[in-house]
């Protein structure tokens, strides 16, 4: 792991903490909850051998990049907007994106806000689910899974 750089980008108005390694193709790697880049230091070691550029970001409000106070500052468009940034800074047109949990939510958000940005997308452990404007959305877990869900519980 000792080959694994760490660095850290301004993008959106936050300080974004990466590891990355490797080159050649994009795969950007995002965490899910409570995780951080290190989640996926297998794969990023694994994929940077066979020719990829491994990048895995902590996202905003977790590890060590900046975690703003306030909530209205967590939406999917500040998180994916973090995200646009981390690939313009890098000067990276399109990625491969690879999600797990809370961050294949963020994926499939990436994927709708900004097609042109992706060239993949594997996502683990979270299916598509479209958002019902008609129901919060911790209001729809708390009644599918009642209050001892994880998100329900954090709340």
């Amino acid at each position: 792991m000792e080959k694994i750089e760490h660095t850290t980008v301004t993008t959106n108005g936050i300080k974004m903490h990466v590891a990355s390694i490797g080159s050649g193709p994009i795969i950007l790697f995002l965490h899910g909850f409570p995780e951080l880049w290190y989640t996926w230091r297998h794969q990023l070691l694994s994929l940077s051998s066979l020719g990829y550029r491994c990048v895995a970001p902590d996202l905003r409000g977790y590890g060590d990049s900046d975690a703003p106070p306030s909530p209205e500052s967590y939406t999917v468009f500040h998180i994916v907007g973090d995200l646009v940034g981390l690939l313009d800074a890098l000067g990276v047109d399109k990625v491969f994106l690879v999600g797990h949990d809370w961050g294949a939510m963020i994926a499939w958000n990436f994927c709708l806000f900004r097609p042109d940005r992706i060239k993949a997308l594997v996502n683990l452990s979270i299916p598509y689910h479209p958002r019902n404007p008609k129901v919060k959305t911790v209001d729809g877990y708390r009644a599918l899974f009642g209050d001892d869900f994880y998100i329900c519980r954090f709340q």
